[in-house]
């Protein structure tokens, strides 16, 4: 629960701007992380010393449900002449070390990020007439700080910390949010983050905070970002004033596409883009299943996962690290794609020559017991069935022409169950599918070789809306078809109530 109020003090009050005139006294009581972000707030608005601000009542470190303490909610004025408009400016309090006292965070240094290295803003166009900030997008912001504080009961931070790494955002990363960001009717219904235009990064005494814009973003929009890359898409917003501008301001009643806006954009620069660079998104956490059709079904031995909605087997750590490498290093464009091998070698789980990169929720919190990786062999399939809900199965075009077709990788994460399906190129150093066995399984790891697209003959596939993907208020469908030689045999069934993409590989 959360408190419209001015910040005055007492409080989290906008502290003297720091310099000579800071009292000595009053920043000694004033938390010093929050204090540097004033001093970056003061810098941006000095005529807003103590703007509106959206409060938990009970704070996160007290047991309550909101991450952020604090989003405070400034007025700016933009720029007309360079087609800026005026427009709310939100900015939050929490996902950095705001305190030093390990209350939330971990203090590892003023050289490293401070907490999670990031906070989040947003810029919301101001309508005519409108005296006060909406308080929705603090909400909005709160969702996403729950997302990379891994929303739950409260954990100490020994238990936070392991997924610190995980869940945390970059820019260019896309959020699929499926819903109106104000819950209105608007298109805008999903997220894109890029870096704030004006708000500079802060050295505070706990490390370094940058600020991560929201970007409000349309289906087709979103889509575009996942077949392509989200820096791309948030390129062609920033040339489309009505849709963003130069800073990416969100209209939530912006009613067209930049696609409808502009038609040659798809063409001329998101399919061609596409064609050139390829995808930068290397994997997802999805509604997916695999089965050995190799085997009789009624061997209790084997470590596949079955079917969604059954336990399978959970992956050993070193599995999950090496699933969890495949993602982190999606955006690397080498000319030899690895899989990191499985290293033991590893620091508190986690690698440390980390490039920006996306998100992946890769922790499990099953409770079934972890098979010793030593003792799971690979395993070579002659026939695998594959499941996908349809969101997950309107991104295998983009597995395929994305990815695969530039010599990469993609991986399906279950997040039903501890599992995964890995498509992997042929040039793709690691993997253990091969173009000899091109299905190849390590426990509940599936990994599929690209090699076998041109290795059997098959009858067309038209991967289309039907099976993955949603229309637009015209009809017209908002994910592109793309027919490939496979050798699948496509249905489409309804299972616990959703559409899904049915596949047989032989």
């Amino acid at each position: 629960m959360a408190e419209l109020r001015p910040s005055v003090a007492p409080g989290p009050a906008a502290p003297p701007a720091p310099g000579p005139s800071a009292s000595p006294a009053f920043a000694s009581l004033f938390p010093p992380g929050l204090h540097a972000i004033y001093g970056e707030c003061r810098r941006l608005y000095p005529d807003q010393p103590n703007p509106l601000q959206v409060t938990a009542i009970v704070k996160y470190w007290l047991g309550g449900p909101d991450p952020l303490d604090y989003v405070s909610m400034y007025r700016n004025m933009g720029s007309p002449s360079a087609n800026i408009p005026e427009h709310w400016h939100y900015i939050s309090f929490g996902l950095s070390d705001l305190y030093g006292d390990s209350r939330v965070h971990e203090f590892t240094g003023t050289d490293g990020p401070s907490g999670f290295g990031f906070e989040l803003t947003f810029r919301l166009k101001r309508e005519t007439g409108e005296s006060a900030p909406p308080t929705w997008p603090a909400e909005l912001m709160q969702g996403l700080a729950r997302y990379v504080f891994q929303s739950g009961p409260y954990q100490p931070y020994s238990c936070r910390r392991q997924h610190r790494e995980e869940n945390t955002f970059c820019s260019g990363d896309h959020v699929s949010w499926h819903s109106p960001l104000d819950n209105s009717e608007s298109r805008i219904q999903h997220m894109l983050l890029t870096e704030d235009p004006q708000m500079q990064p802060v050295q505070t005494p706990f490390g370094v905070v940058t600020f991560l814009q929201i970007v409000g973003v349309c289906t087709e929009e979103l889509h575009s970002a996942q077949q392509w890359n989200g820096q791309g898409i948030l390129e062609l917003l920033r040339t489309v004033p009505v849709a963003g501008g130069p800073w990416l301001i969100t209209d939530m009643r912006r009613g067209e596409t930049i696609f409808e806006i502009d038609p040659h954009l798809q063409q001329e620069r998101v399919d061609k883009g596409i064609e050139t660079d390829g995808s930068n998104l290397s994997g997802v956490s999805a509604k997916c299943a695999w089965d050995d059709l190799s085997r009789p079904p009624e061997d209790d031995e084997d470590s596949r996962s079955i079917c969604i909605g059954t336990q399978p087997r959970r992956l050993s750590g070193k599995d999950t690290e090496q699933i969890r490498e495949t993602l982190r290093r999606g955006l690397e464009i080498n000319s030899k794609p690895v899989l990191p091998p499985i290293n033991p070698q590893r620091q508190n789980g986690l690698t440390h020559d980390r490039p920006p990169s996306r998100k992946d929720s890769l922790e499990s919190d099953s409770s079934t017991a972890i098979i010793p990786h030593e003792l799971i062999r690979t395993r070579q399939l002659e026939s695998v069935h594959l499941k996908f809900n349809q969101e997950s199965g309107a991104l295998i075009p983009l597995c395929l022409r994305g990815r695969l077709l530039h010599g990469r990788h993609f991986t399906y994460k279950s997040i039903t169950g501890d599992m995964a399906i890995t498509f992997v190129s042929t040039g793709v150093e690691g993997a253990f599918a091969t173009e000899e066995h091109p299905y190849a399984a390590h426990g509940p790891w599936l990994q599929l070789q690209r090699h076998f697209l041109t290795c059997f003959p098959s009858p067309e596939v038209s991967f289309s809306p039907a099976i993955g993907g949603t229309t637009n208020d015209r009809g017209n469908p908002s994910v592109r078809s793309r027919t490939l030689p496979l050798p699948w045999e496509i249905k489409r069934q309804d299972m616990e109530g959703e559409r899904h993409a049915d596949a047989t590989l032989q």
